[in-house]
């Protein structure tokens, strides 16, 4: 899968909400945002939902390319639309900090181990 290009003043707000929050409630916010995006009548995130938010959240700067981009960097299962549990593994596959804590903590337990 191709990474997506951030805009330049993109900020990754995701890790201090994981440290504010804790990982129950972090998961809890991140659903209430795919509500926000969602197709109501689907039950998934599309382009044309997608969009429309974008303008709502003020992100109408984003280019249908990037739309686009977006969704199928968290399609795995290859419908065009993101269920929740996509948009959720998206939204913290898109953390560079959240994945570098990650893989931190799993090469530590993988020594810890053998």
């Amino acid at each position: 899968m191709a990474s997506l290009n951030y805009p330049q003043n993109f900020e990754d707000h995701l890790p201090l909400m994981a440290e504010k929050l804790g990982g129950d409630a972090l998961i809890g916010e991140l659903c209430k945002g795919f509500q926000l995006l969602v197709d109501n009548d689907k039950g998934v995130i599309t382009f044309d939902s997608l969009k429309k938010s974008a303008a709502l959240l003020g992100l109408q700067d984003l280019t249908d390319d990037h739309l686009r981009s977006m969704l199928n960097e968290g399609d795995f299962d290859g419908d065009g639309a993101l269920n929740q549990m996509e948009f959720c593994v998206l939204m913290f596959r898109l953390s560079p900090e959240l994945m570098e804590e990650a893989h931190d903590l799993l090469h530590h337990d993988l020594q810890s181990f053998f």
